[in-house]
């Protein structure tokens, strides 16, 4: 690979380059579309999986079809108006509602956490090493997901050196790059110490009890104990907060990593905080991602924490 293929590959995220990849492939081996595209051939193309994908996932297939032709040098058959009218008519024919993760309430919030300190101080007594590793792991990653209000990602790309953890006071964590950040410059985020649900003691408990000094924060473990010294893959954080759950007496089934991001946003929403502050803490851009994440319809279990954050 040459320089400036590293440099270009570098400006596409892996996971955009996977599904633009894909959508490509679906367009020319499912449908047997020919590239360079014509509007027409775009509009068929929609035509045919109008219904039957969803009309997010329609705008992917365009996305990917765009960039394609802008790389190789042709015209961009997606701008059409005929490639419009069509994604205008399947949105208007073919209305969905939009799944969302059920956000995760605070008062499943602590009944986990409750269950895996048992688990914890259980699998200690018997000399379980693997299964104290997970239990102490798991509650650190849910805890510090939820009051950070972190994405899956976000969660997998924390290390070690770039988190300083204050007992009592707070935690600092510095990401280099992550999906809101667009022009890779990096950012902080800081969250307080808690009275109880604290994700710095949390963070601190897991540190102490793996020793681990530097890579990842959030890794694998065997069945052994032993951790592994790669990062957790995102895609294993919904099965972990779901078995978590489910081991708490919990219906894990209706959770996702977002249910983290979105039961915190909605625990802050109800206790006060306004949208300014919320997009703020959180790193959202636009009202409109913000409101995606919060639950308007009232719901148990969101009752003011005894410590709010600032």
């Amino acid at each position: 690979m040459s320089e400036l293929d590293r440099y270009l590959n570098a400006a596409t995220r892996d996971n955009t380059r996977r599904s633009y990849r894909a959508s490509i492939e679906h367009f020319e081996v499912s449908w047997g579309g020919f590239l360079p595209a014509t509007s027409d051939n775009v509009a068929c193309y929609l035509v045919a999986y109008a219904g039957v994908l969803s009309v997010n996932t329609l705008k992917l297939r365009l996305s990917a079809l765009a960039q394609w032709h802008a790389s190789q040098g042709f015209p961009d058959p997606t701008k059409a108006p005929v490639v419009r009218k069509v994604l205008k008519g399947i949105r208007a024919l073919h209305p969905a509602q939009e799944k969302q993760a059920e956000p995760l309430q605070l008062q499943h919030l602590e009944q986990v956490t409750r269950w895996l300190a048992q688990e914890r101080d259980q699998a200690r007594s018997a000399g379980d090493q693997a299964r104290w590793l997970r239990a102490t792991r798991d509650s650190a990653l849910i805890l510090l997901g939820f009051w950070r209000g972190f994405r899956s990602d976000e969660l997998c790309r924390l290390h070690i050196e770039h988190v300083q953890a204050r007992p009592g006071e707070g935690i600092t964590l510095y990401l280099p790059r992550s999906k809101s950040d667009r022009e890779n410059l990096g950012k902080t985020y800081q969250t307080p110490a808690l009275r109880r649900l604290c994700p710095v003691q949390a963070y601190s408990e897991w540190l102490g009890a793996s020793a681990l000094v530097r890579g990842p924060v959030f890794r694998g473990i065997d069945r052994w104990g032993n951790l592994s010294e790669a990062r957790l893959h995102p895609n294993s954080v919904i099965p972990l907060l779901r078995q978590a759950l489910e081991r708490a007496g919990i219906d894990g089934e209706q959770y996702t990593s977002h249910s983290l991001r979105r039961g915190f946003a909605t625990w802050a929403h109800r206790n006060g905080w306004d949208m300014k502050s919320l997009m703020s803490y959180v790193g959202w851009k636009d009202m409109k991602s913000a409101m995606r994440y919060v639950e308007t319809t009232p719901f148990l279990g969101m009752a003011q924490a005894e410590v709010p954050l600032i």
